[in-house]
């Protein structure tokens, strides 16, 4: 399995490429940041990082991207900014047919360090001992995506499994319709009169033809 992880952001947008299955050694196959200058248009700042992206896509051709989840801050410029640069990653992966798993923070701490409230130090030495690196990944956008990856290959086994899970039990206790019969008449035993039929030569008047 072959994921790209995005660590969404308009000024820097960390991404990492992770090779391997759960159970087995993993091997990073790249790592960087896409940066964009943080007094350019907005606009101009969303195409540098689709750009960017569309890029690692070519070189690396993942069958999975991974990207973290946006979720509340209390500086709303900044998780605008998270947000936005979330919904390119989204659209350029999905343009392709990549699937597209997103994972919060939360989930990725537990995932590589064990606990959910790692920090930033802790989930980069968790991914430099896990990839078999010299050094931990900087900035740390990267080493977060390089750890997005690593969640999404360890998770998606599981999510596999609940997700066929779920969908059997659907099937299950789904109401299956049955045809409509409709109710043939009953036959009565009684016999409908039928009308006479005129006779098309009428018998003569018998009071014609009578001679006083």
């Amino acid at each position: 399995m072959r994921v790209l992880g995005v660590d969404p952001g308009l000024t820097r947008c960390g991404v990492g490429v992770v090779e391997g299955v759960a159970g087995r050694p993993l091997t990073m196959l790249g790592v960087g940041v896409v940066r964009t200058p943080a007094d350019a248009d907005l606009g101009h700042r969303l195409v540098a990082v689709e750009q960017g992206l569309e890029q690692w896509l070519d070189e690396y051709r993942p069958e999975f991207v991974a990207v973290e989840r946006v979720f509340s801050q209390h500086n709303v410029r900044t998780v605008m900014g998270t947000a936005q640069a979330s919904a390119v990653a989204l659209l350029c992966a999905s343009r392709r047919g990549i699937p597209v798993a997103l994972h919060t923070p939360s989930e990725v701490k537990a995932a590589v360090t064990g606990s959910g409230r790692s920090d930033k130090a802790q989930v980069g030495a968790m991914v430099t001992r896990l990839l078999r690196l010299d050094a931990p990944p900087k900035p740390a956008d990267a080493a977060d995506a390089l750890a997005l990856a690593i969640c999404h290959i360890w998770r998606a086994p599981a999510q596999n499994r609940l997700q066929q899970a779920a969908a059997l039990h659907a099937s299950r206790t789904a109401p299956r319709a049955t045809p409509a019969r409709t109710a043939a008449p009953k036959a009565s035993g009684r016999r409908t009169p039928t009308a006479p039929i005129p006779s098309s030569n009428p018998s003569p008047n018998p009071s014609k033809g009578r001679t006083a």
